[in-house]
């Protein structure tokens, strides 16, 4: 049985160019191509194909968009990033919407095809590039975790007035502690966080929640 396939990709060359090649392979076939989101959007669901390679800026809206509101009714569709983008935010955001692979357009269409394969079997696939941005993600957020995890239930909460706009006067009024208590819980927080100042502790404190 071949592997169903949708390409949903704006550029028409490049979109035809995937289709000839994966034709060309004995175990897939394409079975949709849409030149802008709002088609894709109306119907990607009846079709239901077993990969999706989605660009993420089409003319009409982003592929990420397009993700989020389907994937609850394809919960058996794995979708392939395929773009020219390797920012941190548009990676992210993917990943978190349901995409399970992202490639870089400039990727030999062997590593394509096997990417489907790869996705079709269980696998993550991803261009190394994006890989390594992935990985030095996790490891910063490990790292952040571990700062957080030495603050004491006190000064978690001082960093959190700080972050709500409270002065040290504010903070020692509302937990019935001296200015000078605040101030020293404040630069235990600056020490275990690795900061200089009191923006970089909110920075670093909203940047944890999300």
């Amino acid at each position: 049985m071949s592997i169903s396939i949708a390409i949903v990709e704006d550029e028409k060359n490049y979109n035809n160019a995937l289709k000839k090649i994966i034709d060309y392979q004995a175990d897939m076939k394409v079975i949709a191509q849409f030149f802008d989101g709002n088609a894709a959007l109306k119907n990607l669901s009846e079709i239901s194909p077993d990969v999706v390679m989605m660009d993420i800026q089409l003319q009409d809206m982003l592929g990420i968009e397009i993700i989020t509101k389907l994937k609850k009714d394809l919960p058996s569709t794995q979708f392939i990033m395929c773009t020219s983008f390797e920012d941190d935010e548009m990676i992210f955001n993917s990943l978190k919407a349901g995409a399970t692979g992202y490639l870089i357009k400039g990727e030999s269409m062997d590593k394509i095809l096997s990417s489907i394969r790869d996705v079709y079997s269980g696998g993550a696939p991803m261009s190394f590039s994006i890989a390594r941005k992935v990985l030095s993600h996790f490891e910063k957020k490990t790292i952040e975790v571990k700062d957080f995890e030495e603050l004491t239930k006190r000064e978690t909460e001082i960093v959190e007035l700080l972050s709500k706009g409270l002065l040290y006067k504010e903070i020692a009024d509302k937990i019935f502690v001296s200015i000078d208590t605040v101030k020293k819980h404040v630069g235990n927080i600056y020490r275990k966080l690795q900061v200089n100042n009191k923006v970089e502790a909110i920075n670093k404190f909203n940047h944890f929640k999300n």
